[in-house]
């Protein structure tokens, strides 16, 4: 099963970039899975590197770089709030509106947070 998961939320403020964040990494355990995520929006500050959190707090940053699938960052909306690519996590990377449309297509499910 091929699972996309597109987040809208920035990382912090709500839970639901959060919450969508820890069910791609269930999901990608599980096997025959395959996990996409595309943030866009304010949730391409999930994947910014170095982020500060209080301790016992949870880091955005390691969740996305722990996922393990791929992870795209909308290139308008990095550019938008001034995130270079140098500064993504690994594992993520800069894509385009193109791309998702194509991982939308070949998906069997979308889910959008």
């Amino acid at each position: 099963m091929n699972t996309l998961f597109i987040l809208n939320d920035a990382p912090y403020g709500s839970e639901r970039s959060y919450n969508a964040l820890r069910l791609a990494r269930q999901l990608g355990k599980m096997e025959g899975e395959t996990v996409r995520v595309f943030l866009m929006g304010d949730a391409v500050a999930c994947a910014k590197s170095g982020q500060k959190v209080p301790e016992g707090y949870y880091n955005a940053g390691d969740m996305v770089r722990m996922l393990g699938g791929e992870v795209g960052l909308c290139g308008t909306c990095v550019d938008a709030r001034g995130i270079g690519v140098e500064q993504a996590v690994e594992g993520a990377r800069r894509s385009t509106l193109k791309e998702l449309a194509e991982w939308t297509a070949t998906a069997d499910k979308v889910l959008v947070f």
